[in-house]
Parts: structure tokens; C-alpha cells; sequence
């Protein structure tokens, strides 16, 4: 899997090829993180890559020129007839989920991110580059490069050969779109809490029902919302 990330803080992405899952998966050449920093094509003393809006108002919003430029670069990175899909990270982008990963990982094998930041993106890059707008949640942070990096991190545990188990990513949370059971490990009592007999009881086939009543409960209580997307019997 290849990304390329436009961002103006490359060294943020330490977080990702220096630790961790998407660390293993960029040593073992599964995963290919490219940046590009819009700077780099500002045409003047001060790299400049933002302006005041149109219209008034508080704030800064990026130029449409260094951030095109700095896709453009990165597409020239990868084979010819290469196309990568472009995503840019925005509160006003959809919110992506789980099934939006695998989907991102099934079809695509080169995507650009861009992470914004200021006020926004000038909106007619979305256009020209034909450019999707995902966001991580309803809330504000400073800038895409967290966005990016979460969506990259989860792209990373998808591809084959990253975790230690492949069973790994399939029992975690919302692959079946629900939450998951209750995990636990040794010692068997802590403060007179105890594992769930059942755990203890080697009957694998009342381990997996057990588990799965456990994903619907919890499912129910805390995300209700997911049970209407999932087909029940």
C-alpha cells in the first residue's frame, strides 16, 4: 500500500514510521509513507502557502497552487498510469468508518492525503483534483495530520502480513459492526474480580456464543446505533 501526505509538519509522521504497527509495516515495505510539505513550492521569501478569504472573516485558508503542486509531485512518485485517489482530511468530510477502510484498502492501493490546516482548504482544489473530504469525528482539531494518521494506522493493520495474527484485525471493533466482548488475561483474580468461568472452560464453541452475546450487549448499551446496520437473526 502506498500514501503520500501533503502536510506542512513531515515530522509529525514520525509517530507513524518510527512506532508501532504502521512502523513494522514500513520496515517490512508493506506500507510506503511518501510527504510532501506545500513549502517547498511557495514562490516567495517567506514559503508562504496561505491567504486571507474572499469575503472577510477570521482566519487564513491554503492556496489552491502549493497544495495542487504538492499533489502533482507525488503522483509523479508512483508507476505511470497510477492514478492515486485523493482524500482530504475536514470537518466537513464524511465520517469515515471501519467498512470506509476496507473498502480504501480493497480498491485502492495508492491514496494522497492532504491534511489542511488554518481555516480550510480553498474549495476549489476539491474540484480540480477531484478531491474526497473525510473527517475522523464530530469535533476540531488544529490541523489534518492527526486525520491522516489515524486513517493511515488503520489501513496498516488491514494489510496482509502487518499484525502478528491475522485473526487480529478480524475480531476487533466494528469489523462486524459491532463493538467487541470483554478481553481478559492473567492473573485469574485481581481484587476479588474473576474471570468469566466460561473463559476458563477450553469449550471453544461456548466461548465464541458467550463472546458474541457479549458483543450484542455491549453493542446495545453503548452503540446503539450500530444494531441498525446489522443484519440479525
Amino acid at each position: 500500500m502506498w500514501c503520500g501526505v501533503v502536510t506542512l509538519f513531515p515530522e509529525m509522521f514520525k509517530a507513524l514510521s518510527d512506532f508501532g504497527v504502521t512502523g513494522r509495516a514500513i520496515d517490512k515495505q508493506l506500507l510506503q509513507l511518501n510527504l510532501q510539505n506545500p513549502r517547498d513550492f511557495a514562490t516567495d521569501v517567506h514559503n508562504t502557502v496561505d491567504d486571507r478569504p474572499y469575503g472577510g472573516g477570521p482566519g487564513m485558508v491554503m492556496k489552491v497552487a502549493p497544495l495542487r503542486q504538492s499533489i502533482h509531485a507525488l503522483r509523479e512518485q508512483v508507476q505511470p498510469g497510477v492514478r492515486p485517489k485523493v482524500i482530504a482530511l475536514s470537518p466537513q468530510g464524511r465520517r469515515v468508518t471501519q467498512q470506509d477502510i476496507k473498502v480504501l484498502v480493497k480498491e485502492h492501493s495508492h491514496v494522497i492525503f492532504i491534511a489542511g490546516r488554518y481555516e480550510g482548504i480553498d474549495e476549489r482544489l476539491y474540484h480540480l483534483e477531484t478531491a474526497e473530504e473525510w473527517s475522523i469525528g464530530d469535533y476540531i482539531i488544529s490541523g489534518g495530520e492527526l486525520g491522516a494518521m489515524v486513517i493511515i494506522d488503520a489501513i496498516a493493520r488491514l494489510i496482509p502480513g502487518v499484525l502478528g495474527h491475522t485473526a487480529s484485525a478480524q475480531q476487533d471493533s466494528f469489523e462486524a459492526g459491532l463493538l467487541d466482548c470483554p478481553h481478559y488475561t492473567r492473573p485469574e483474580i485481581i481484587d476479588g474480580l474473576q474471570v468469566p468461568e466460561v473463559l476458563l472452560s477450553g469449550d471453544h464453541a461456548r466461548i465464541a456464543k458467550w463472546r458474541q452475546e457479549q458483543q450484542l450487549e455491549r453493542t446495545s448499551l453503548r452503540r446503539p446505533d450500530l444494531l441498525k446496520t446489522v443484519l440479525l437473526d
